[in-house]
C-alpha cells in the first residue's frame, strides 16, 4: 500500500503549475477551483490504492460451491494508463473454476477496480485479477479477458480511433482447450 498524501494543497499547486505550463490562466473563473476538482476526481481515478484483494475477496461461500465455472461477463472499467497518465477503459470478462468456495459474484467486480483504479497496464491488470482468483479464492482455473481502448493511441500518438487492445490471463483447468473453448462459447466469440 502506498502512504497516505501529507501535503493536499502540493497537489493543487501542482495543478496549477500544469494549467500555466499549457498556456492557462488558474486564477481565470472557469479555472479557479479546478485544482481543488482535480485533488478530489485523484480520490476516484486512484481509490485502487486503498482497496486490497484479500479482504474484498475474503467473504466466501461453501454452501452452494459448484464444479463448474462461474463467469461474469462485460465489468466495465476505467483506468490511468502509466505511461501517459491517459484513460483507458474497456470491459472485463472474468470465469474461475471454484476449488471450496465461491465468493459472491459483486466481489469479482470489486476486485476488478482494487487494479483499475490504479496507474496501470492493462498487461498487469488483466494478469493481477486471474492470480489473485487463483492465489486467494484457491481456485481450480482462472480466465481473464480484457478489451480497452487507450486514449494513448486514440488522442495522441498515432490515433488511431477504433483500435481495442485485448489481453488475456489463463490458468489452472482453463489451460485445457474444453474449458477455453467453454469460456469464448459463453462470451459470445
Amino acid at each position: 500500500m502506498v502512504s497516505e498524501p501529507t501535503n493536499p494543497q502540493g497537489v493543487e499547486s501542482s495543478v496549477r503549475d500544469i494549467l500555466l505550463h499549457i498556456g492557462e490562466d488558474p486564477q481565470r473563473e472557469g479555472l479557479k477551483d479546478t485544482p481543488a476538482r482535480v485533488r478530489r476526481s485523484f480520490d476516484k481515478l486512484y481509490g485502487g490504492y486503498k482497496l486490497c484483494a484479500e479482504d474484498i475477496l475474503k467473504t466466501t461461500f461453501a454452501d452452494g460451491r459448484c464444479d463448474e465455472m462461474v463467469m461474469l461477463r462485460n465489468i466495465e472499467f476505467y483506468s490511468m494508463c502509466e505511461h501517459h497518465m491517459l484513460p483507458f477503459y474497456g470491459r472485463v470478462h472474468i470465469a474461475y473454476i471454484p476449488g471450496k468456495y465461491v465468493v459472491g459474484i459483486s466481489k469479482l467486480a470489486r476486485l476488478v477496480e482494487v487494479y483499475s483504479r490504479r496507474l496501470q497496464i492493462q498487461e498487469r491488470m488483466t494478469t493481477q485479477i486471474a492470480d489473485d482468483i487463483m492465489t486467494i479464492l484457491k481456485a481450480r482455473g482462472a480466465m481473464v479477458v480484457v478489451k480497452a481502448q487507450h486514449h494513448c493511441m486514440t488522442s495522441r500518438g498515432v490515433e488511431k480511433q477504433n483500435s481495442e487492445m485485448v489481453t488475456s490471463a489463463i490458468r489452472g483447468e482453463f489451460l485445457k482447450e474444453r474449458a477455453r473453448n467453454e469460456f469464448f462459447g459463453l462470451l459470445g466469440i
